[in-house]
């Protein structure tokens, strides 16, 4: 808990006192262990997660097996909002990258909050629209950037989510969260390492220089990242 007797999560922080009062009866503390299955695209969600640290990777699959992230999402956002106020099944995949806490909420309660605030309805109406944004920008800085670009923009958002210089993470994956090949991510990594920008051992990224990996990386970084604090100062 915070100084404000609320967990850590950005939305949770910012709730009106009314609207958290609503929720709190129904929030439990779980541990999202690494690679764990938040939800799976075309199945019911039981729950709505609320990370309080750590990040989690919101990808689509093709049916020839190739995935790609659309969105990294942590204590600043939510996971499951939108389709627990639809009709509860999940349009994507949602899979713990780095592990944390988190307070979470059957979907069934997550309504019935809903139902009765329109302040609270309204606020995860924002939420999702970020959250589209975020991943319109993701979707564009895929297919127009330079992988360099790609690269420094996906570990910038990582840092921050993490609040680590050291992120858990092969190159294998990081390829698959940018959609390009492994070896196109190798010899980025590997000039980033010669650089001094990054350091890399295997199954671990190092970040070494963060103004010069900010230097590097598109403007997508820092628009994603302004639709999350637009998103903070929009709450009550």
């Amino acid at each position: 808990m915070t100084a404000s007797g609320r967990p850590p999560n950005q939305l949770l922080q910012l709730l009106d006192a009314a609207d958290f009062d609503l929720l709190r009866p129904h929030l439990l503390t779980v541990e999202m262990v690494r690679k764990s299955v938040l939800a799976e695209a075309g199945a019911a969600l039981r729950y709505v997660y609320l990370p309080h640290g750590g990040a989690v990777s919101i990808t689509v699959s093709l049916s020839e097996g190739q995935m790609i992230e659309v969105a990294m999402l942590g204590r600043d956002s939510v996971v499951g909002a939108g389709a627990a106020l639809a009709d509860g099944i999940a349009l994507t995949d949602a899979v713990v990258l780095f592990p944390g806490t988190a307070s979470v909420l059957e979907i069934a309660a997550f309504r019935a909050v809903a139902a009765t605030s329109a302040s609270f309805r309204k606020q995860m109406a924002r939420h999702e629209q970020a959250l589209l944004a975020h991943a319109q920008q993701s979707l564009l800085c895929n297919t127009l950037h330079p992988v360099e670009a790609r690269l420094a923009r996906w570990l910038l958002r990582a840092h921050d989510l993490s609040d680590s210089e050291i992120l858990p993470l092969t190159q294998e994956a990081l390829a698959q969260m940018i959609g390009v090949r492994r070896n196109a991510v190798s010899l980025v990594a590997h000039a980033l390492q010669r650089a001094g920008i990054i350091h890399y051992s295997r199954g671990q990224i190092e970040i070494v220089d963060l103004p010069a990996l900010e230097m590097t990386s598109c403007d997508c970084y820092s628009v994603v990242k302004a639709h999350h604090l637009r998103l903070a100062e929009a709450l009550p």
